[in-house]
Formats: structure tokens, sequence, C-alpha cells
């Protein structure tokens, strides 16, 4: 897979997924830490995921955003929705992803949906399996994402014509 260039894209506002405060003990009380996952993406399949550390919310948010620039990837998108139902697994989180009919919108939980509206998904139905971190849960909506397959691809892998991979 090919590098994808940030500063080619329209990459829209960020989407915060989770910010997390971890606290460390030391001698005066307690040091207080933040992390952020953050999803970015320009509306027309083109999406990526990160994760950043700071002492502060906005510093936190401002690394993710930038390590989610890095991490860009590209989704197979097909008149608003995705080509075929797959399920992508992370850690003890499982998702379900599922082409929709045009207006059906985008059913997902919050974490999902992060993803999928970052890579310009209008129609889609998820479902989540397992457990409901939203670190897991978004992992594996990416990895999911990232193994759908376009099926000009896979009847060029085939050597068959583009009607026959739908028979």
């Amino acid at each position: 897979m090919s590098h994808i260039d940030p500063t080619e894209l329209d990459l829209q506002e960020e989407t915060v997924v989770r910010i997390n405060r971890v606290a460390k003990v030391v001698a005066g009380g307690r040091r207080f830490r933040f992390n952020a996952l953050v999803s970015v993406g320009d509306g027309n399949g083109h999406v990526g995921l990160g994760h950043g550390k700071a002492n502060e919310v906005i510093a936190a948010i401002t690394k993710a955003k930038d390590d989610a620039k890095k991490n860009l990837f590209r989704v197979p998108i097909i008149k608003g929705t995705i080509p075929h139902k797959i399920i992508g697994k992370f850690g003890a989180s499982k998702v379900m992803l599922k082409p929709a009919a045009p207006g059906t919108g985008v059913i997902a939980g919050e974490a999902v949906r992060a993803l999928v509206v970052q890579a310009g998904i209008t129609d889609i139905l998820t479902k989540r399996f397992g457990s409901a971190n939203p670190n897991n849960v978004v992992r594996a909506t990416q990895v999911a994402l990232k193994n759908l397959q376009d099926p000009v691809s896979v009847a060029n892998r085939r050597g068959i014509t583009l009607k026959q991979v739908f028979e």
C-alpha cells in the first residue's frame, strides 16, 4: 500500500474519539497526563487514526491529530456505503460493518461512527461484539476498513470481468 500525503487531501475537522486522564502519584500529590484518540478524514474515502499523549488536553489532541495524518489509509466506497460485509477484530473487540441501502444513514456507536463518518460513508449498519473499550473498538473498525476490497481489484486479481465478481 502506498503512503497517502495529507497535504494533498482536504481534511475535515478532526473527531476526538476518546480523551483519557491518567494520574501518577508523586510526593506532592497527583500528576495528571492526558491521552487522546483522534480520527481525521477528507470525507472522500481517506481516513486516519492517531494517538497522542501530553500534559494538557489540547496538546494531546494536537499530537493525536498529527499522528492520524501520518496513518491515513484509503477506504473503498460505492454509492455512499462499503462494498461488502466485513468483521474487524482487535483485542477483545469485534466490529461488524455491513453495507446499507441509500437513505439508511450511519447506524453506529460513537467509536465506530468517528471513523466511518470521517471516511465519508453515509449509509452503513454496524454492530460491536465483545469489549466496549473505545480504543479497541475504533482499532477493530480500522482493521475492518483496511481489509475492505473494491470489486475492481478483486476482478483484476482473479482475472475475471467485473460482472463475474457479482455472480
